[in-house]
C-alpha cells in the first residue's frame, strides 16, 4: 500500500536555501508548494529560471503575491494553511519578524502538523557572547521560537551551524585561480561546523516529517563537517599544491568594526566574531537527550568538507548571494 506524503508548503522558496528546500521536498515526494513573490517579465533573470525549474521538477502549485505585503494578506495565508500538513519558512534575515504573521495564520487555521521557522544557524537557546549585532538577529529567532510555542502548533527547530559552499567560497576563493591570499580571524583555530546546503534542506525536511523530532530541536553536526579556518586552508593547499598566504585579522579590529560600521554592514562581523574567534558552535556539549542530524538519519550520505573541496577542484563553487545568517 503507497504510504501518503506530507503536503509541504515553503516560504522564501527563491531565495539562498529555500531553492535547496523545494528540490529536497519534491525529490522526496511530497506535494510541495510556495508561497512567493510575482516573477514578471522583467524580474530578475535567475529568479525567472528558478520559477521554471521548480515547475519542470514537479512543484504542485505557485502562489504568487501581487501585492507588496504579501505576507500581510491573512486570509490568503489562511486559506492557503489550510491545505498542507508541513509549514517550512526560509525566509532571509530581514523578514524574520514576519514570520509572525505566518504563526497568526496557522493558529487560525489549526490543522498544521509541523512548523519549521527560519534558522538554519547556531543553536539560538544555547549561543552565547555574541556581539550586540549578531545578538539582535538571535533575539529575534527567539521571539519566533516562543511565539511558536505560544501558539501551540507543533515545530521543529534547525540549527543547522554554517553553510558549507557559502563559508568555503568565502573563505578560500575556488573560482579565483590566482588567488594565494586568506583572511583569518583571530589565530584561525576555532573550530565550526560547515555543512552543505544541499544536505541542511535534506535533514529539514527528514526531521520534518519525522515523529521524533516533533517538538525538538536539531542539530546538524556530522563528525566530518567540524573544521577550523586553519583546517580549510591547510587542505585547500594540499589539493591544489599552492603555497596560500595568510593575514590574521585580530579580535579587537572585529569588535571595532561591529561598534563603528552602520547597520546592517556590521551583522556579518559580528558573526564571524561569535564562530570563527569564539568558537560558539562547539562552546556546548551535546547530551544523550539532544537530536544529531548525521546520528539520526545514518542511512543519509552527507557531504562532508573534505568532499566539497575536491568538488571545487572539478566543478567552482557558483558565486553565493548569501548573507551570513
Amino acid at each position: 500500500m503507497a504510504i501518503s506524503k506530507s503536503k509541504v508548503l515553503i516560504f522564501g522558496a527563491t531565495g539562498y536555501l529555500g531553492k535547496y528546500l523545494i528540490k529536497a521536498s519534491i525529490s522526496s515526494g511530497h506535494p510541495t508548494y510556495a508561497y512567493i513573490r510575482p516573477v514578471e517579465s522583467n524580474s530578475d533573470p535567475s529568479k525567472i529560471q528558478l520559477v521554471k525549474d521548480f515547475e519542470s521538477m514537479g512543484a504542485d502549485k505557485f502562489f504568487f503575491v501581487f501585492e507588496k505585503g504579501g505576507l500581510d494578506e491573512h486570509n490568503k495565508l489562511v486559506s492557503l494553511v489550510k491545505e498542507v500538513d508541513i509549514v517550512i519558512s526560509a525566509l532571509a534575515v530581514p523578514q524574520h519578524l514576519e514570520q509572525l504573521k505566518i504563526i497568526n495564520a496557522m493558529k487560525e487555521a489549526g490543522n498544521v502538523k509541523r512548523f519549521v521557522p527560519s534558522e538554519y544557524g547556531n543553536e539560538v537557546d544555547r549561543v552565547s557572547g555574541a556581539l550586540p549585532p549578531f545578538q539582535k538577529l538571535l533575539d529575534n529567532k527567539k521571539k519566533i521560537r516562543r511565539a511558536t510555542e505560544e501558539a501551540g502548533i507543533p515545530f521543529t527547530y534547525v540549527s543547522a551551524n554554517s553553510f558549507a559552499a557559502y563559508f568555503v567560497d568565502y573563505f578560500l576563493h575556488p573560482r579565483d585561480e590566482n588567488s594565494h591570499e586568506v583572511t583569518l580571524y583571530e589565530n584561525g583555530d576555532a573550530k565550526a561546523v560547515l555543512n552543505n546546503e544541499e544536505d541542511v534542506a535534506a535533514y529539514t525536511l527528514k526531521a520534518a516529517t519525522d515523529p521524533r523530532v516533533a517538538n525538538r530541536v536539531i542539530i546538524c553536526l556530522p563528525p566530518k563537517n567540524i573544521v577550523s579556518q586553519l583546517d580549510l586552508v591547510d587542505a585547500w593547499e594540499n589539493k591544489t599544491g599552492r603555497t596560500i598566504t595568510r593575514v590574521h585579522v585580530p579580535e579587537h579590529e572585529i569588535i571595532n568594526l561591529s561598534r563603528n560600521l552602520p547597520f546592517p554592514d556590521n551583522v556579518p562581523v559580528s558573526i564571524v566574531h561569535n564562530i570563527f574567534i569564539q568558537g560558539c558552535q562547539m562552546n556546548f556539549e551535546l547530551t544523550e537527550d539532544d537530536l544529531e542530524a548525521s546520528a539520526l538519519y545514518p542511512e543519509y550520505n552527507y557531504t562532508s568538507v573534505d568532499d566539497l573541496l575536491d568538488r571545487c577542484l572539478v566543478r567552482p563553487l557558483e558565486p553565493k548571494l548569501a548573507t551570513f545568517a
